[in-house]
């Protein structure tokens, strides 16, 4: 008779791994939505026309409009009074260097030292 194995279970420190994880982004959408909150009212100026600068500004911001978002308020990402082409522009350069600083720390690797090559050959 063949032997029925029980299933596999998960490596001891999985759920903990995993556990941390969720807490460490849940903590970081919260900052992102506070700083958001905070920074919103004094990057959207009332009556004043959104020219490259804040293209920039408003752009770099963007994606870290998107925990406040998901939570309910409605809150400006792009504004509706802007000088156009200029703004416009401004607007993609933010998002590009949010986009930039945020993926080029997260899929940053560290350089091999000439110790650490040496121990690998």
């Amino acid at each position: 008779m063949d032997d029925i194995q029980p299933p596999a279970r998960p490596a001891p420190g999985f759920l903990r791994r995993w556990l941390r994880k969720a807490v460490t982004l849940a903590i970081v959408t919260g900052m992102f939505g506070w700083f958001y909150g905070w920074a919103s009212p004094w990057a959207f100026p009332k009556n004043h026309t959104a020219d490259f600068k804040l293209g920039v500004l408003h752009g770099a911001l963007m994606p870290l409009s998107l925990p406040t978002l998901v939570l309910g308020k409605d809150v400006l990402i792009y504004a509706p009074d802007n000088s156009g082409r200029g703004y416009k522009i401004g607007y993609i350069c933010g998002i590009n260097a949010c986009g930039l600083l945020f993926f080029g720390a997260a899929f940053r690797r560290p350089k091999l030292t000439s110790a650490n090559s040496d121990k690998s050959q």
